[in-house]
């Protein structure tokens, strides 16, 4: 009774025909600078170094000296091969050569009293290098027995058990070693972009990118937290596919980049004198095209259209729509709507400019 007496609907939360809150958003101003483009370009990690242990003789392996998945230095035992026969060859081999020696001692003695030829002296010179040659053989055959890893890095799964027969025949693989830190991203560029780009720069539009620097690109959007360099460039065309093959290295200490792995490698192409660029979140699409959302001089919120060029970084190049000193709005869209005012605030959410104060009641 008393609310039909005052006026006032029931439930209602304040006086009737009250605006609705000012929408708080975030906002930059544009400014022309020399900006570095860059382009995102398709690529693949590989290993630095990659090595195959292959059985270099032939026997029963006797035991797996590793841990599979572990990091490993140069020259370590990875495998014990029967080794009983190569050291016998051994023995025989240093008894051998040491006959050898002995006889061409005693014909060195006997040339000089003419008592056997020069000939025959020769012989017995020539066979003792023989005999030395087998013992390096003999030496590097029971090396080889202990298979020792070729270079250091991480070792994969071992591809044979022990009992196993390696060495009949053929080189049996028998696990891969591989290198990753630091690690390399292949990768290619259009050859038509590259073309592009030579005439911009002889035209005078844009300037070459003197920064070797280049950044990694995952699937999901996120970035690698260390900055690579370029390594090369290739000097022809692949004619297959119209790209240039080139190649970029990356620090990988703590090994979260494996080989294989797709990624996208953030080039820089040029840099563009006076050009004006916005974050990637401030631009939208509708169906007249690209846009932003501005802070006009009234303080309320307008669309901007606008089309955007190159990369230069997470930021587009706007090359139509801006002149540069205006507003962009950042964070706070879905609330803004054009004509309607809007309060800028910053990051902590402290108010830096407010639209035009609502006429005193």
């Amino acid at each position: 009774m008393l609310a039909a007496c005052s006026g006032e609907k029931p439930g209602a939360g304040g006086p009737a025909g009250a605006p609705p809150p000012i929408a708080e958003v975030q906002a930059i101003v544009v400014a022309p600078a020399a900006v570095t483009m860059t382009q995102d370009l398709p690529g693949r990690l590989e290993a630095v170094r990659t090595a195959q242990v292959r059985a270099r003789v032939e026997g029963v392996v006797e035991k797996r000296l590793f841990v599979e998945g572990s990091d490993i230095q140069a020259g370590k035992s990875l495998y014990s091969i029967d080794s009983r026969t190569y050291q016998a060859a051994l023995t025989a081999a240093e008894a051998d050569l040491a006959v050898a020696k002995l006889t061409v001692e005693r014909y060195r003695s006997l040339l000089e009293i003419k008592a056997v030829s020069q000939q025959e002296f020769d012989q017995a010179l020539a066979k003792a290098k023989q005999a030395e040659a087998v013992l390096v053989k003999a030496k590097l055959d029971l090396e080889y027995a202990h298979v020792p890893a070729p270079i250091s890095g991480r070792i994969g799964r071992s591809m044979i058990t022990e009992g196993a027969l390696v060495g009949k025949g053929e080189a049996t693989l028998m696990a891969t070693i591989e290198q990753t830190d630091p690690i390399y991203a292949n990768f290619t560029q259009p050859s038509s972009e590259v073309a592009r780009l030579r005439d911009a720069f002889n035209s005078g539009a844009l300037k070459p990118s003197e920064s070797g620097r280049v950044d990694l690109v995952f699937d999901d959007g996120t970035g690698y937290a260390l900055p690579g360099r370029l390594l090369f460039t290739d000097m022809a065309v692949d004619p297959g596919t119209g790209s240039i093959q080139m190649r970029a290295v990356f620090p990988n200490a703590g090994r979260k980049l494996l080989p294989g792995t797709f990624v996208h490698v953030r080039v820089p192409l040029a840099v563009a004198p006076g050009a004006l660029k916005v974050p990637q979140k401030a631009v939208q699409s509708g169906a007249q095209g690209q846009y932003v959302m501005v802070i006009d001089s009234d303080g309320k919120a307008a669309v901007r259209p606008i089309k955007t060029g190159a990369m230069a970084g997470t930021d587009w190049i706007v090359t139509e729509g801006l002149r540069g000193g205006e507003k962009v709005i950042l964070t706070g869209l879905q609330k803004a709507r054009p004509g309607a005012p809007v309060k800028e605030v910053e990051a902590e959410g402290t108010a830096t400019q407010t639209s035009p104060p609502a006429a005193a009641k």
